[in-house]
């Protein structure tokens, strides 16, 4: 059985406005605001980094003021259009695909460090300032700003706040949620709330936490205040090499259980190394059937502790060779190899497709082996290279998009392994977001009574439906459909229509 969605299950007005309706009206009402409507102007918009799912906007929105954008909602609202908010499109679930019948928010020139404040350690930003341009801005007063994406030197900030972006250090220092003290929202009828203090506290229900990870589904973030750490005084990395990759997986644990968290714990399985290395030159063992990075930081007498009680975790679990790096150089080398192994794989594929889902550690091992029987299942390699100190796994799927169906067995594989982590007792996400791409396996882990809250949760901040609409929360009729399909054996079709794969670098 081959199903077709209708967009409307997921929340498509029943009544569209034309694109020359909606930009006279916003010209009107924004004279001087940047609207972008010929089609050549709108292909750079069609996508974010989850280039298989692809659309042409209505219009693209550039403001450059919070009164611009308070109108541009307000006029939406008014006109029933639905709104997308984009960032700097880095993301990699279609969270921040257009629609065909909508207006793309592009925040991209709220770009300002308006703030900050060292002795508070904390600073604030405009949504379109880059993740990695925070701890620049701060460095000379040694601080930084911990999360940190592989994608930080592009990815925006208000980006991270709508994904909750985690990154390799997020085991110790933890997601955006728990790095943001505050932000400015614009609601869809152009509102402004405050959610978060300055303060260690506020009343009431954790609204701030609710905006993050909400992938503009609530709000138009317009600032956000973050939270600075100091520079750790020292910081040091292992890198271990195993034969078996059953065996790092059950290392993770191990360290944890010894009572040691690491700044960063990341982990690469042979495809990952190679690919790696021949990219970078980091010095991988291309023979390991899988590394752990194990980087541990801190005061210099307890990092030098630690270094040594990992050594001995690591030892006892199997590796067959512990190396130190050496100084600040090789450090930087060995996370260099990390970072970038996304367009490293790239390099080794004409295409591929990168999952993100999140599992138990103990789980780690087991979940490991499921995925190397599913991709012998659907003849595809997988590389392996994740988040293992918190269980954030990222399967890189590679496949040939010029070959008729491999896109749909790399998308259908995706699927089953993220169903995989829920059986596992994970979950379908970690850090990329739900967006188009994982829209049919919130049907899996989550129950409709669950899915119920969910949309009753929207509907308080957006009655209407209007702001980001068939993204990350499916329609009842969607998930009854999709049951039916799974319960029938087939996979269901791809909604929207896959286009070519381009390597991405972020994760």
């Amino acid at each position: 059985m081959n199903i077709q969605y209708d967009a409307r299950l997921d929340g498509e007005p029943p009544h569209l406005r034309t694109q020359d309706e909606v930009l006279a009206d916003l010209r009107q009402a924004l004279p001087d605001m940047t609207l972008l409507h010929r089609e050549e102007d709108l292909h750079p918009f069609e996508c974010d980094g989850l280039a298989a799912y692809r659309a042409l906007p209505m219009l693209v929105a550039l403001p450059e003021t919070l009164a611009q954008v308070e109108t541009l909602l307000k006029r939406c609202h008014a006109l029933g259009v639905p709104v997308v908010t984009r960032g700097a499109g880095t993301g990699l679930s279609g969270g921040a695909m257009p629609l065909a019948h909508g207006v793309l928010l592009v925040m991209s020139r709220f770009s300002r460090i308006l703030d900050i404040d060292p002795d508070a350690r904390t600073a604030r930003v405009q949504p379109g300032v880059r993740n990695l341009a925070i701890s620049g801005a701060v460095a000379p007063y040694g601080l930084y700003y911990a999360p940190d994406p592989s994608s930080q030197i592009a990815c925006s900030i208000g980006g991270n706040v709508a994904e909750n972006a985690g990154g390799v250090h997020c085991l110790k220092y933890g997601l955006t949620v728990h790095n943001v003290i505050k932000v400015e929202v614009l609601t869809i009828e152009g509102e402004y709330m405050t959610l978060g203090a300055d303060a260690l506290d506020t009343p009431g229900f954790d609204l701030l936490a609710l905006i993050n990870g909400s992938e503009g589904m609530l709000g138009v973030v317009t600032e956000i205040t973050v939270k600075l750490l100091p520079k750790p005084e020292s910081a040091k990395v292992l890198m271990a090499s195993f034969d078996d990759i059953e065996k790092a997986g059950d290392a993770v644990g191990a360290i944890i259980a010894a009572g040691i968290i690491p700044g960063g714990l990341e982990m690469m399985d042979n495809l990952a190394i190679r690919a790696a290395e021949n990219f970078i030159g980091a010095g991988y063992p291309v023979e390991a059937a899988a590394i752990l990075l194990c980087e541990l930081d801190g005061v210099e007498a307890d990092v030098d502790d630690d270094c040594r009680s990992v050594r001995r975790v690591l030892e006892e679990a199997g590796a067959t060779d512990i190396q130190q790096a050496r100084d600040e150089a090789e450090r930087a080398l060995f996370w260099a190899g990390r970072k970038n192994a996304f367009p490293a794989v790239g390099r080794m594929s004409p295409d591929y497709y990168c999952m993100d889902g999140t599992i138990p550690r103990r789980e780690l091992a087991r979940v490991l082996k499921g995925i190397g029987e599913l991709g012998d299942e659907y003849g595809l390699r997988v590389a392996n290279v994740f988040h293992a100190g918190d269980g954030n796994t990222h399967p890189l799927i590679l496949f040939d998009a010029n070959q008729p169906g491999e896109f749909e067995r790399a998308e259908a594989l995706g699927g089953r392994i993220l169903e995989l982590c829920v059986e596992a007792g994970g979950t379908i996400t970690g850090e990329h977001g739900v967006g188009r791409e994982k829209i049919h396996q919130m049907c899996v882990q989550f129950s409709p009574a669950e899915l119920a809250t969910f949309r009753a949760a929207k509907a308080a901040f957006d009655p209407l439906g209007l702001l980001n609409p068939g993204k990350n929360i499916p329609a009842p009729a969607r998930c009854s459909e999709f049951r039916l399909t799974k319960s029938a054996g087939d996979a269901p079709a791809p909604s929207p229509a896959p286009t070519r794969q381009v390597p991405k670098s972020q994760g």
